[in-house]
């Protein structure tokens, strides 16, 4: 059975999205709702939603969301049962009415691949902007380094709520303690998948809500979210560089390369690091082109700081 995880903290869209779990075609779920301590009380709104779908709801009495919103989804994560498969699903996302239909579908074909982590489609509700984006769909099956390229490189999309994984896979990784969580989902796909592959389910969709209160929004704590993403890369995808393609290789480590310029955190062990790194991916001119790089980037701060 499938466990809905709902991480509560306000009301504002809250009611879209428990309409959403009501109108499912399929009711094969449990809701569970931890409440952040939240000063929003949804008692009345839950109270309209009693019978048209199971859930349960937990007031967790302190805030954590403030401080890591990582721990906020796993102490909501353990609220669950004995349910093989979650979905943590944001207070202002909606699912499309066949998604609960169409996972149980394609279910026996999911566990025929072994795939652990599963998608929908998705839209972007963009409501600052008052418009909803064409529909983005994926590979049927993916390998999860091919997407994470994909991704990285602008020509996808993803978010938390599109999701279904394996509690196992979960239980076993468990999502890393990123400051405001940026990171933590792209990271688990790909250890929940353990680099394999991702199942996409293209006949329904994720609504994802795009608005002022999101942490994904341009423009808020900027400096946090670059500072998070040089950690990531250095802490975690150069350390598992080996499960990419080698083409793949090659535009990460110059991905990783602009951003340590870009937040001039270069120094002598990130030249040795990298100049290594594309020694040991063969990319024998490129090392030498970084290096030529590197020189002209420093001579540049020298000119600038004369």
């Amino acid at each position: 059975m499938l466990a809905i995880v709902i991480p509560f903290y306000k009301l504002t869209f809250f009611e879209e999205t428990l309409q959403s779990l009501s109108i499912q075609t399929d009711k094969r779920f449990k809701v569970y709702i931890g409440d952040d301590a939240s000063s929003e009380n949804p008692s009345v709104l839950l109270g309209k939603y009693k019978g048209q779908f199971d859930f349960m709801y937990h007031r967790f009495e302190e805030n954590q969301g403030s401080l890591s919103l990582v721990q906020q989804w796993d102490r909501c994560i353990a609220l669950t049962g004995e349910e093989e498969w979650l979905l943590v699903l944001c207070d202002d996302d909606t699912l499309s009415n066949t998604c609960i239909a169409d996972f149980y579908t394609c279910l026996p074909e999911i566990e025929g691949h072994d795939c652990k982590v599963i998608r929908f489609a998705s839209i972007i509700n963009d409501v600052v902007q008052q418009k909803v984006s064409a529909l983005h769909t994926h590979p049927k099956l993916e390998k999860s380094t091919d997407f994470f390229c994909r991704r990285f490189k602008n020509q996808t999309r993803s978010s938390l709520s599109e999701y279904i994984f394996k509690k196992k896979a979960y239980q076993k990784y468990g999502f890393y303690n990123y400051e405001l969580a940026w990171y933590a989902d792209d990271r688990a796909w790909l250890e929940f998948s353990e680099f394999k592959e991702i199942y996409s389910i293209n006949s329904s969709y994720l609504s994802f809500r795009l608005s002022n209160q999101n942490i994904s929004r341009d423009n808020y704590k900027t400096e946090i979210k670059e500072h998070i993403k040089i950690k990531f890369f250095k802490e975690f995808l150069i350390k598992n560089l080996l499960k990419f393609k080698r083409d793949q290789r090659h535009d990460l480590l110059l991905y990783y390369e602009q951003i340590i310029y870009k937040q001039d955190r270069v120094n002598f062990t990130f030249w040795i690091d990298l100049f290594l790194l594309f020694i040991s991916n063969r990319d024998f001119l490129q090392s030498l082109k970084f290096t030529r790089r590197l020189l002209i980037f420093l001579n540049s701060k020298r000119i600038v700081n004369l």
